[in-house]
């Protein structure tokens, strides 16, 4: 391993102001500041072509099961199935971010999620797909996601430094939700017109621009501190850095919210097919639109979040308490055109958590920790889908699809009221454990 240091490495971290009760610090600036660095840009741009590929894929494959099945539990068995390895991988691969090169190591993450698609798509051209074989494509996907999500994750502080952290969060959420705006809703159409076989090959094709755009990257002008190295030991550093997360105040809030909404609520790729079939009773280009109108609210709050680059305790339980409450009433509606606009709020909610929850988790752990915290951030936010996505399966097959939705609501609604009571509990040692971490670094 080429331990020379690089730029960053030589470089400290630039002082940044303590925190008040409310805020994590960021500078105030243009909402698109972040793609000064050239090495960002190159993942930006790369990663938006990239998600509107998966998003086809994503809208298109829960289409296939329910064409292929018609059984609400088989749905749920593929989401568990694609989640299932984040929960059984992610932590330990949190440990290996923290060793390799992570912009190396991305290429070949990405490139298996490349020939997963590819894979996928010629049995479904060749008209030989069976259920088992998406059962095991999933699952493939599955494991490269759960090696490349800590990765990803903590590269961004590589990429832009603390400073411009919270914005490129805000932008990468914003780039997200602006291709689950466009991919679902052309997956709709492209569905409806040739079958789900293109969807599965335009994000096949999709991954070579990310690709490129990694192996453009130059890793001279990278922040932050040389790679751990020396002996491996996965069970200590593991224990390392949940042990931080778990006793710093800080952190632990964090955790707590998104544990519970995690496994409750973020069950989109379940939730909206059965929406869409069962309760709304409509088809392909109504879920796409269902889809992009949560991509739309989630942009829309994106631009918002970038342009404050604010991280703020009241974003924080204001996103999730009206996510939870929002999800109740998506649970209720019967009507699409009451629908839709409910799931844009819905998008509006979920980014102004999510990404809030995001930054402080990062500006709360330190440099040679970040990627084992961060994966057990997408242990407890993607990681619980394979219970909650499985969950929801189950009950809506036994109690109805809206009953099913309305207890989810109100378990993560149940969550943020812990959530709240902890940090009311222990304010000034959030506050004072997420100083700490800045005025070292």
């Amino acid at each position: 391993m080429n331990d020379r240091p690089t730029r960053a490495s030589r470089l400290p971290w630039r002082r940044t102001p303590r925190l008040s009760a409310d805020d994590l610090p960021q500078d105030g600036g243009a909402t698109f500041r972040a793609l000064r660095h050239r090495n960002y840009r190159l993942f930006y741009f790369g990663q938006s072509i990239s998600l509107c590929g998966t998003w086809m894929q994503t809208i298109a494959q829960a289409w296939l099961v329910i064409e292929l099945t018609d059984s609400k539990v088989a749905l749920g068995t593929v989401t568990m199935l694609q989640f299932l390895p984040i929960t059984m991988f992610v932590l330990f691969a949190g440990v290996i971010a923290d060793r390799v090169p992570k912009r190396n190591f991305l290429v070949a993450t990405q490139s298996v999620a490349m020939v997963q698609a590819l894979v996928l798509a010629a049995l479904v051209w060749t008209g030989n797909v069976q259920l088992w074989q998406i059962y095991v494509l999933a699952f493939v996907l599955g494991v490269a996601n759960a090696f490349d999500q800590p990765t990803r994750q903590s590269f961004v502080m590589e990429m832009v430094g603390r400073d411009d952290l919270m914005n490129a969060v805000a932008l990468n959420s914003g780039m997200f939700n602006g291709a689950r705006l466009i991919g679902p809703a052309i997956g709709g159409f492209l569905i409806a017109a040739v079958g789900v076989k293109v969807a599965f090959l335009i994000n096949g094709v999709s991954f070579i621009p990310v690709i490129i755009g990694l192996l453009m990257i130059e890793t001279s002008k990278l922040f932050g501190s040389p790679r751990k190295t020396g002996k491996i030991n996965p069970i200590g550093e593991l224990r390392e850095g949940l042990s931080y997360a778990f006793r710093t105040p800080s952190a632990l809030l964090i955790i707590i919210l998104v544990a519970i909404i995690g496994t409750f609520g973020y069950n989109f790729t379940v939730m909206l097919p059965l929406l869409t079939k069962y309760v709304l009773d409509a088809g392909e280009i109504a879920l796409g639109l269902m889809t992009g109108a949560v991509g739309l609210g989630a942009l829309v709050s994106a631009l918002v979040l970038a342009s404050r680059a604010t991280a703020t305790k009241k974003t924080l339980f204001v996103g999730a308490t009206a996510f939870s409450f929002l999800l109740g009433a998506v649970a209720l509606s019967q009507w699409l055109l009451l629908t839709l606009p409910l799931l844009f709020l819905l998008g509006l909610a979920n980014t102004a958590f999510a990404s809030t929850a995001n930054t402080s988790l990062q500006l709360a752990t330190p440099d040679h920790l970040r990627g084992r915290v961060m994966a057990l951030y997408m242990l407890l936010f993607a990681g619980s889908t394979p219970i909650g996505g499985y969950l929801t399966g189950v009950m809506a097959e036994a109690w109805g699809v809206q009953t099913a939705i309305f207890i989810e609501a109100t378990l993560c609604l149940v969550g943020v009221g812990i959530g709240l009571a902890y940090y009311l509990a222990h304010k000034q040692e959030v506050v004072d454990s997420a100083t700490a971490v800045q005025t070292a670094a």
